[in-house]
């Protein structure tokens, strides 16, 4: 952590804060001018005190989420009782969002959930043991969402159930081994009359009425914010401090930061690590330029792909699209998405926290019964490849992906080959090997020019979803450019995996349809791939791309320029012309020849089928 570059950022912020209150010399530039001081002073006091201190046994307080890989989140609440509906109408969206998307008032929402919430069904030790089956390792749990509803008889404040699943949880998780913990709604509180979020009762900033302000509601009326000050010191870190108290948990899960000015979030994550300096806490609690003061970073929820993160990282799918219960969303996602998904997680050293919504009678959703099941068959098998791994050194391999155990590389094969072609490994291997299979029987090994080797393989695959071959070498050594199939996998050169030049750029989120870079409003910035085809080789290109206004674009391979022009349009594939490469090395680019809108396009992938 670069403390000095943190600081010299939040120092400029202020700096153009008082610019811009000079230059304007209105009561905004002053009220910006101060939220950026009140922000400085707890950023500057945590890199220099108390957070630079908590930071000294971090590598021994995240040792055992960074093995674990791969962990079950739960969002479970009185809303999974209404299981996407409310008055006999379907709720759109997150269901665990009910009492917002209804404007549900405080006392209807106790009255008709709250008081009636029976989970008879709730099984602690059966889930701990569905959740041990499938191969999670941790469990977080939702203690209060968004609707301030404490899941367990809390001590402050009288929004809470009667019933105290969490200690059964905790119990469950010591005695099968699990890691345990809680999701907690820190910023965003329907209940409380000083919280941000409700502004049908209460008229509240931080809602969908974007009151105040809107999103920095607390920058544009600071008046207001000792009301949220209030709601903080009067629950939710009474609350937070209860938790860890009571139940001892080994992480802590935050969520939209945003709705607190940063200065309260820092504050709420100093009041955690003055009473334990041992548990997780996830990286949505508290983030400045430069530096975020969790220990590790979430990215993406629903992700299907990842952009580049460094360090230590957490997606968080979830089965379907609705985190809580929803009776009416069966948009679950196969077993196999998120097999090959938490290969891919891994393989580029995070971890994967997957969620289910059990039923508010607690019940666990036989769709989601389903996915664990076949997960947890997969794990038994194949966890070896997954737990205790980091990043893998290999470059993009187009059969699948790779993750790494010291000097073992195991290769996660999704495009099953009677031979395989692993590009850019200079190491020699010692021994390859099926993981699963017992005899550890070797598979024949070829080295091919001085980077590459070739794999002979069975006819068949061992598993339809994802076979994993162990590769065992003296000392890892890998070569960083890409090599082409030549021959029927389709090559898919996403724009994550690109090298990005010039400024500006932003990565899309990774869910299913928004995988893309974007921002592209200069001619100056450009994208590339180096790649390397060992055989002269035929291929069609194709580009994925979307764009609002347009422009065009040169696309050069050795010797091929192909010029096109970018036409307006949500997303599209467009086939370009086919090319012939021979054997050898080669940059890939894509420059802007202009740009007619806003920014060039929103680029998702090229993909280079052999011919």
């Amino acid at each position: 952590m670069n403390y000095r570059r943190c600081i010299l950022s939040i120092a400029f912020s202020v700096i153009t804060a008082v610019t811009v209150a000079q230059v304007k010399g209105d009561d905004d530039g002053i009220l910006s001018q101060q939220a950026a001081a009140r922000d400085s002073i707890a950023v500057n006091g945590a890199l220099n005190g108390w957070w630079k201190a908590s930071m000294k046994n971090h590598n021994a307080r995240i040792a055992w989420w960074r093995d674990a890989k791969f962990g079950c989140f739960i969002h479970w609440g009185v809303y999974s009782t209404a299981g996407g509906e409310w008055n006999g109408k379907k709720v759109e969206g997150y269901a665990e969002h009910l009492m917002r998307k209804e404007k549900i008032s405080r006392k209807e929402y106790a009255d008709k959930l709250i008081q009636s919430f029976n989970p008879g069904n709730f099984d602690a030790d059966a889930w701990v043991r569905m959740i041990k089956a499938a191969g999670m390792k941790y469990l977080v749990i939702t203690a209060k969402h968004h609707d301030g509803v404490a899941m367990y008889p809390t001590a402050i404040g009288n929004y809470h159930i009667q019933q105290d699943p969490l200690a059964a949880l905790s119990v469950a998780c010591k005695k099968y081994g699990i890691r345990f913990g809680f999701y907690y709604s820190h910023a965003f509180d329907w209940e409380h009359p000083d919280a941000p979020g409700n502004d049908w009762d209460y008229k509240n900033p931080g809602g969908d009425k974007n009151l105040y302000g809107g999103v920095t509601w607390y920058n544009a009326h600071p008046e207001l914010l000792p009301k949220a000050v209030r709601y903080v010191n009067e629950k939710a870190i009474p609350q937070i401090l209860e938790l860890l108290k009571r139940y001892h948990p080994d992480i802590l899960w935050f969520d939209t930061p945003h709705k607190l000015p940063l200065s309260e979030n820092i504050r709420i994550l100093q009041a955690i690590r003055a009473a334990d300096n041992k548990v997780v806490v996830n990286g949505r609690l508290a983030r400045a330029p430069g530096v975020s003061f969790g220990d590790y970073v979430n990215t993406a929820d629903r992700p299907a792909e990842f952009y580049p993160v460094t360090g230590d990282w957490e997606a968080i799918p979830t089965t379907n699209e609705s985190y809580g219960y929803s009776k009416y969303d069966s948009s679950h996602k196969p077993p196999g998405f998120f097999i090959r998904l938490l290969a891919k997680a891994a393989g580029k050293g995070g971890n994967l926290l997957m969620n289910i919504g059990p039923e508010g009678n607690g019940s666990i959703d036989p769709r989601d019964t389903v996915i664990l099941h076949t997960i947890g068959a997969w794990m038994q098998q194949y966890g070896e490849s997954i737990y205790g791994t980091t990043a893998s050194p290999l470059t993009v391999q187009p059969w699948g992906e790779s993750t790494r155990k010291d000097n073992k590389l195991y290769l996660h094969v999704f495009n099953w080959q009677s031979t395989l072609y692993v590009g850019g490994l200079e190491s020699n291997i010692r021994k390859a090997y099926l993981l699963g299979d017992k005899s550890k029987k070797p598979l024949p090994l070829k080295r091919q020019q001085s980077k590459d080797w070739l794999i002979a393989l069975p006819a068949h695959a061992p598993d339809s979803i994802n076979s994993v071959i162990v590769l065992e070498t003296d000392q890892l050594k890998t070569d960083s450019v890409r090599v082409l199939d030549t021959y029927n996998i389709t090559n898919v050169l996403r724009a994550f995996d690109a090298t990005l030049h010039g400024n500006g750029w932003q990565y899309s989120d990774g869910k299913k349809n928004n995988y893309d870079v974007h921002n592209w409003k200069d001619t100056a910035q450009y994208i590339s791939w180096k790649v390397r085809t060992v055989h002269d080789a035929a291929y069609r290109l194709s580009i994925k791309y979307g764009a609002d206004a347009g422009g065009s674009f040169i696309l050069r391979i050795g010797d091929h320029v192909i010029k096109e022009t970018v036409q307006p349009v949500k997303t599209t594939v467009k086939s370009l012309k086919d090319i012939y490469l021979p054997a050898g090395e080669y940059d890939i680019t894509i420059k802007a020849n202009g740009i007619t809108g806003k920014e060039l396009m929103k680029l998702f992938e090229l993909t280079m089928p052999p011919k």
